[in-house]
């Protein structure tokens, strides 16, 4: 019984105080808004930067899921970039060979899948329609287990198919769509390019565009490889082998592996430099967190002198509240309201009111996320933690705005705050 008797107490106290921080804002509008706007702009700003770096996050660690999970790119280009890139000392060097895929398969005990990748640019054809600019694609066996895309019709390459290098296709959603109108209307038809012709067997489900370049499968024909080099020379299209860690085993292991097997592979002594680079698709990732780091920095910056700005201003109204209550609170004492009771009810209204200003900022926040989803190649959305976020700091912003004031009128003597004008 007494724990429901304090229930309905604190019950009350909330929507007393609920109901005081909407009349403060019905009552005096423009001093609220005012006050308030801090609030919003700080929470506006902080989400929204929170929001718009956890979308692009998502996005680019799927786009870097696409590129393989766990996977070693083993080029004569080294990824890393920067301003001072030694391109010239790179291009030296010798291209990949599918012989030595084959012989990184035979020696390396940490790799689940290789697959040996070339890539060149064509215009593809289809009675009337030409499509420019498309990605020809040549791969071994291990592609499709190593990279992150379904078939959605049709089917993709079987082992006879890599074996014989038979002339078959599988096309890209935008290929399909450019060329035969509809994907299923590519099924088994030929398609067409610099005079070849090639049979259509399978189109990759619509992937959407990366951020990072890597694979465009919406606007890529894939071939085998033994078909791809009966036509073209992969040593002028720059191939590479990519080589996929088994379950368990760090990329670094499996880089280290790898780094000893090439430099067996291509006689190099303990003096000379690598002719190639084992590239690490995880490096990428640690990349990326560092410079989103830095970007929630500077938000949480911005943020945090608007907030302080709104932090000052619900003070503001705090204090003219009590001075304006003063008569109210001494007769609620005088009837016998505790001085708790009082300081709970101003640092609630004080959060209220903070919370009003965060779920405008809010707001503004998703007007800000559909705005810029029409923009931008990839969704924005506001996670829940973020939102739980936000409340919570409006509630601590709140509590610290109104100690203050809520102290002064918890402790006013009931005689002479009655007296008080």
């Amino acid at each position: 019984m007494a724990y429901f008797y304090y229930m309905i107490k604190v019950l009350g106290i909330l929507w007393n105080s609920f109901k005081m921080a909407l009349q403060e804002l019905k009552v005096n509008k423009l001093r609220t808004f005012l006050s308030l706007f801090g609030i919003t702009i700080g929470i506006f700003c902080i989400i929204g930067v929170l929001a718009t770096i956890d979308s692009l996050k998502t996005k680019i660690s799927n786009d870097l899921s696409g590129l393989g999970n766990n996977t070693i790119f083993i080029d004569k280009w080294d990824y890393n970039g920067g301003p001072e890139y030694p391109w010239w000392k790179f291009v030296k060097r010798p291209s990949m060979k599918i012989s030595e895929m084959e012989f990184v398969q035979k020696r390396s005990s940490l790799a689940s899948n290789i697959a040996f990748f070339v890539s060149t640019s064509a215009t593809f054809s289809y009675e009337e329609n030409n499509l420019k600019g498309v990605n020809l694609y040549g791969v071994t066996s291990d592609f499709n287990k190593i990279q992150a895309f379904n078939i959605g019709i049709g089917r993709y390459f079987n082992e006879t198919d890599f074996n014989r290098g038979v002339p078959y296709a599988v096309i890209g959603d935008k290929v399909a769509n450019e060329l035969y109108g509809k994907p299923e209307k590519a099924l088994g038809k030929t398609i067409t390019y610099g005079g070849r012709r090639l049979q259509v067997v399978g189109i990759v489900e619509k992937q959407g565009s990366s951020m990072i370049g890597g694979f465009d499968y919406d606007k890529a024909v894939i071939v085998t490889y033994g078909y791809y080099a009966s036509i073209f020379n992969p040593d002028q299209n720059n191939p590479y082998i990519m080589v996929q860690a088994k379950p368990g085993i760090p990329s670094k292991a499996l880089q280290d592996e790898l780094n000893g097997i090439m430099r067996q592979l291509r006689k190099l002594s303990p003096t000379q430099e690598d002719n190639f680079t084992c590239n690490d698709v995880a490096q990428f990732k640690d990349q990326i967190e560092s410079v989103f780091g830095a970007i929630n920095k500077g938000g949480w910056a911005i943020a945090g002198l608007s907030l302080l700005v709104g932090a000052f201003g619900v003070a503001n109204i705090m204090f003219v509240t009590v001075r304006e209550r003063t008569s109210q609170i001494g007769l609620k004492k005088a009837i016998g309201a505790k001085s708790s009771t009082i300081l709970y009810e101003f640092l609630l209204e004080s959060a209220f009111l903070c919370i009003i200003g965060g779920l405008v900022g809010l707001f503004l926040v998703w007007l800000l996320t559909v705005a810029l989803g029409a923009l931008l190649p990839f969704p924005i959305f506001i996670a829940p933690s973020i939102i739980f976020l936000a409340l919570s700091i409006c509630i601590i912003l709140g509590v610290i705005s109104g100690i203050i004031p809520a102290s002064i009128a918890a402790k006013m003597n009931p005689v002479e705050a009655i007296r008080t004008k």
